[in-house]
């Protein structure tokens, strides 16, 4: 393949642009908000369906505190009706005296069963009720900051979004007029290894590093200079320049 050198120097500042615009999108990609974003927001998941098993049991035991305020004041009901009959005279048969005195102490005794079971459901209730104020409070806590994340990441995200527009429109100038299979070659080579062109300085390879043995120098210093060489180590474009040493 051939292209004219100034299209061949020319990839070296697309790729330099290809580099700083890969580094920010990967920076975009791994901004520290979004760690913190994804930790809360499954959290934040997982809160929501705490909340919402916390507030069944907060509404099953209202329910269940309702019922037994009723059995309560019902009992209590009935035992102050006897209690009346009994104080006005209202039974005088011995035997049903008798029986209605039994009757209330069985009375008092359902009463206390019930206030106990009554105590118990109260108690129940309000440690659910503080669970789920508590889940609230954390719910709150969790929106709160990840609001604050959201905004922070959006910021930075616009910053490098424009910063990656900018190397865009400096990137566009550079293309044109170039060859299009130098420059499907270079893409090609740009999305298998990140870089697609190198700068050939001192004998060494700018893309691997690796230092150029001296009958490819002697192959690459006599090869005219539209001809476009590649490195036989990682096979990206070098781009020769008065700093590579041939």
């Amino acid at each position: 393949m051939k292209a004219d050198p100034t299209h061949q120097r020319a990839l070296l500042e697309v790729a330099d642009l290809d580099s700083r615009a890969h580094q920010l999108r990967h920076q975009r990609s791994h901004l520290p908000q979004l760690a913190e974003i994804n930790a809360l927001g499954a959290e934040r998941t997982a809160l929501t369906d705490q909340v919402r098993d916390a507030r069944i049991v907060v509404d099953d035991l209202t329910v269940e505190q309702a019922k037994a305020d009723r059995e309560v004041e019902s009992v209590r009901n009935r035992r102050e009706r006897d209690r009346t009959r009994m104080d006005t005279g209202q039974i005088t048969n011995p035997k049903d005296l008798e029986r209605m005195q039994h009757e209330l102490v069985s009375l008092e005794r359902r009463i206390t069963t019930l206030e106990d079971a009554e105590l118990e459901v109260m108690e129940a209730l309000e440690e659910a009720q503080q669970l789920l104020s508590g889940l609230g409070v954390r719910a709150e806590d969790i929106d709160a900051r990840l609001g604050e994340l959201t905004a922070s990441r959006d910021e930075k995200q616009a910053e490098i979004d424009a910063s990656l527009a900018e190397l865009t429109a400096g990137r566009d100038p550079l293309l044109e007029g170039m060859p299009a299979d130098l420059l499907a070659l270079y893409e090609r080579l740009r999305e298998q290894k990140g870089v697609g062109a190198a700068l050939l300085r001192d004998r060494q390879c700018g893309g691997c590093n690796m230092t150029i043995d001296p009958s490819e120098i002697s192959r690459i210093r006599s090869a005219p200079a539209e001809e476009v060489v590649r490195c036989e180590e990682c096979q990206r474009i070098l781009v020769r320049t008065d700093d590579s040493g041939l």
